[in-house]
């Protein structure tokens, strides 16, 4: 027992040591004030905080006033700052000990998918003098480092460091990113392969809601055109256009929510479809870099970004996202999507059979040693959708627009049914 708590001790410690808040940080000490504002408002400060091994570079508030003076969109800011954040370990003691006098570092920016060629690395250079300078790897050849090394603030040896250097490192062309209000939404998706969802969004006006919310913070996960021919996907034409809507609208959170903040989510998060009728929420689930979200009755792995420019992010996701609010919970033990029909389509328990009025009336023979019970029809009844049980609510709709089917009377039913049920007893008896 000792030795069992010796061990989780130690499992404690190293998760203490290893976690790390950069606001936290940073907090105390006023000069990186504006700095810190940018990370929270970008919500940079997720992703660092999701990742262990990790350099921040940081700028006090004279350096980064620039951005205040440009007017820059906070887009813009979130990728300047992602070049200012090492996915490496270097503290002051390394940076000055680098091997051959230089180094290239990949940055956050990087893992964004939006840099070309070398825009999402850094180079770190040892000057003379035993000065540090930093440029970016996609600057001219040959070009100085813009900005040096000023003093170590914090460190977690080998996990976190943070180091304030003395000017912003633009790459270049960095500074012209678009404003996610400036942002074709229905474009961006036909281009990611998701023009079945644009296409409804737009039918619905859902789009003209996403667009609403896009100037102060929007995240789409849009299904890709497979997910829509994925084999156990509902019809989407069996909904009513409110609960359409609302299923639309359950693809998107009024909120900017990056991969870095969705990492680090804990407990279920509201969509766009949450109302005081349902929750219409969603939960999160993460190993390693990949985000799976969950609906209580499917869920879908995150495949890629489509764009990422605050405060609208837009992901690719594997399959729709069906909430338990419109398709109920899944049967426990079964595939998420298995069910090929609303749930509200299968009783809890089964109708009775139902026989065409045009059926003769059941014969009765004698009563062989064993019965068989009688083989199930071997299709379905016409008029009746594939899978629904004959005298579902399916059937029933079917019969009020002409496909009507008339039982037979209950007294010839129930006396045939009593008529097998005495010679199953009697065969059993004798046997």
């Amino acid at each position: 027992m000792g030795v069992l708590h010796l061990l989780l001790l130690t499992l404690s410690l190293a998760t203490i040591s290893t976690a790390h808040n950069i606001t936290e940080i940073l907090s105390p000490f006023p000069e990186y004030s504006q700095y810190n504002t940018y990370l929270s408002q970008t919500k940079l400060s997720d992703e660092i905080n999701s990742r262990d091994t990790i350099t921040v570079l940081v700028l006090n508030n004279a350096a980064i006033s620039i951005f205040a003076t440009k007017q820059s969109p906070l887009s813009v800011i979130k990728t300047v700052l992602s070049l200012h954040v090492l996915l490496d370990y270097f503290d002051a003691a390394k940076l000055h000990q680098i091997s051959a006098g230089t180094a290239m570092s990949t940055t956050l920016y990087q893992t964004t998918g939006d840099a070309q060629g070398h825009l999402g690395f850094v180079n770190i250079t040892v000057l003379k003098g035993g000065k540090v300078g930093f440029c970016s790897a996609a600057a001219p050849s040959g070009s100085a480092p813009n900005s040096t090394y000023v003093k170590e603030v914090k460190k977690i040896p080998y996990h976190i460091s943070v180091v304030e250097i003395s000017e912003p490192i633009l790459a270049p062309g960095i500074l012209d990113a678009p404003s996610g209000s400036a942002l074709n939404i229905s474009a961006l998706l036909e281009t990611a392969g998701c023009k079945s969802f644009a296409a409804l969004i737009e039918e619905t006006g859902v789009l003209k809601i996403y667009q609403t919310a896009a100037s102060k913070g929007l995240t789409v996960f849009a299904p890709s055109d497979g997910a829509f021919k994925a084999q156990h996907v509902p019809d989407l034409s069996l909904l009513k256009n409110a609960e359409l809507v609302s299923l639309l609208q359950y693809h998107a959170l009024a909120r900017y929510a990056p991969k870095g903040t969705l990492k680090t989510t804990k407990g279920p998060i509201d969509t766009m479809a949450t109302n005081g009728v349902g929750k219409y929420d969603l939960t999160v689930t993460t190993a390693g870099d990949e985000v799976t979200l969950g609906t209580g009755y499917t869920s879908s792995r995150i495949a890629s970004i489509v764009i990422d420019s605050t405060p609208v992010v837009i992901y690719t996701v594997d399959s729709l996202l069906l909430p338990m609010e419109l398709y109920g919970r899944a049967p426990a033990g079964s595939p998420a999507t298995s069910p090929s029909q609303s749930p509200s389509t299968s009783p809890s328990q089964s109708p009775s059979p139902v026989v065409s009025a045009n059926a003769p009336s059941p014969v009765i023979a004698a009563a062989p040693s064993v019965l068989s019970p009688p083989a199930p029809p071997s299709e379905s009844p016409n008029g009746s959708p594939d899978g629904a049980p004959v005298g579902s609510p399916a059937q029933a709709e079917d019969s009020k627009s002409g496909s009507a089917v008339v039982g037979v009377k209950a007294p010839a039913l129930f006396k045939a049914v009593l008529t097998v049920s005495v010679a199953v007893i009697v065969s059993v008896f004798l046997s």
